[in-house]
């Protein structure tokens, strides 16, 4: 239930509230005037504190993709919702605010730290993918179950945990449960776990602890075994026989054809069927292994032209590198000798000269870069059609390699230019 706002007057997250934030929190002083002037974008912003400003929705925080750390606490916020874009948040905390569900977590998987303290929370759960998780403060909620904490087991990170303040602290086993079903937890609720707590929690809950094990492992077992079955569906559906491999096909046809389940009471259409389904899942299973059989040669194929097209590009590379260097060498200390030069006219010139010089390296380039794609094209054609590769990928990878070296070229010339007048009619010389 929400709060009756007599006094407070709720807020959002809007632009204004989140400019406010970055620039209080942001660098001060002349750099901090800078920043402001020029405007800050929030995808730099790592760290953002939004605390105490009666923040009732959580919204309009996905531009800040690189956020590590992020303090809602002591609000009005009622949900959690809207973090599904900060995937780098390590730190989080949402404490005393109105959350009565653990939810809208799923996404944030690097997080290590998460404060739900002082809410209205009656249980933990949603958790699951927060593997990374080492420190968990729900403390003052409404949890009641003691079982409920055996959900935490699953987070083998899980060092720190606080849950001061809610009802299920005050069952009289609650140290020794917790000591015996969290063994890797280092401190509860601000204080260290000793030994001799742990040594007598795994005494008392021992033959409760075996079970859970049991369970565990046999859950365990039971997913490696499905995921093991969705790999081995999704290389059969890369081939284009998922459900080839034993009568599948035929019982589910079977099933939908109404007719054909008729035909089973005439006498001697029974044996006729079996016969029938035989050499239909026999049909399957040859189709089956022989779409297996072409997938893993297409992939010896299209892997061979992919180790073929990276030795490619190295040779392109090299071989454009190596003419970059000879033209430096050549060209070595022209610039400054042109810059020098006290008649305009001439070093016009040999300006001019040098400009046509780049435009001939940078033909030289794109020729050399047009010959590899030329070498690779019949052999993308070949294999083309089986999807498995991007003819855009292939161009681009070969000639932004060049366009890499270019802007080298033209950063190194830069580096050596001052003079305005020569220098700007050099700028728009190279591509």
């Amino acid at each position: 239930m929400s709060r009756l706002y007599d006094t407070i007057e709720p807020n959002v997250i809007d632009e204004k509230m989140l400019q406010k934030a970055v620039e209080e929190q942001g660098p001060q002083e002349e750099l901090g005037q800078l920043a402001k002037r020029e405007g800050i974008d929030y995808k730099d912003v790592t760290e953002l504190q939004l605390d105490f400003r009666n923040i009732l929705k959580i919204d309009n925080l996905w531009q800040f993709v690189n956020l590590t750390k992020l303090q809602l606490d002591n609000n009005i916020i009622e949900k959690i919702e809207a973090l599904d874009s900060l995937v780098h948040l390590i730190w989080l905390d949402l404490s005393f605010n109105n959350i009565e569900v653990i939810e809208g977590l799923e996404a944030l998987v690097k997080l290590q730290d998460l404060s739900l303290y002082n809410n209205r929370i009656s249980k933990i759960e949603n958790l699951d993918t927060l593997q990374e998780l080492q420190v968990f403060s729900i403390g003052n909620n409404n949890l009641t179950a003691l079982e409920n904490v055996v959900y935490l087991r699953k987070f083998k990170n899980l060092r720190t945990l606080n849950l001061t303040g809610n009802p299920v602290c005050e069952n009289e086993q609650y140290s020794m449960f917790i000591a015996a079903h969290l063994p890797d937890l280092v401190y509860l609720d601000f204080r260290l776990v000793d030994e001799n707590t742990r040594e007598l929690a795994d005494i008392k809950y021992q033959y409760v602890i075996d079970e859970l094990k049991q369970g565990e492992a046999q859950a365990l077992a039971k997913l490696v075994e499905e995921q093991a079955k969705q790999k081995e569906l999704e290389h059969h559906k890369a081939a284009y026989v998922e459900y080839l491999n034993g009568p599948f096909l035929f019982e589910s046809m079977y099933a939908e054809d109404t007719e054909a389940a008729k035909l089973a009471y005439l006498p001697g259409m029974s044996d006729l069927l079996e016969t029938y389904k035989s050499k239909f899942v026999l049909i399957c299973e040859n189709l089956f292994a022989y779409g297996l059989k072409e997938h893993e040669k297409r992939e010896a194929e299209v892997s061979t032209f992919y180790e073929c097209l990276q030795e490619a590009i190295q040779d392109s590379q090299q071989q454009g590198t190596k003419i970059i260097l000879d033209f430096e060498n050549d060209s070595q200390g022209l610039l400054d000798v042109i810059q020098n030069m006290s008649n305009f006219e001439i070093a016009d010139s040999k300006l001019v000269r040098y400009n046509e010089d780049i435009t001939q390296l940078s033909d030289t380039l794109m020729t050399l870069e047009m010959q590899t794609v030329d070498q690779l094209e019949e052999r993308v054609h070949d294999l083309q059609g089986s999807g498995e590769l991007d003819p855009v990928y292939l161009y681009v990878a070969s000639a932004l390699t060049i366009h890499a070296l270019l802007l080298r070229m033209k950063a190194s010339a830069l580096a050596k230019g001052s003079s305005g007048r020569l220098l700007g009619r050099f700028v728009e010389a190279v591509p």
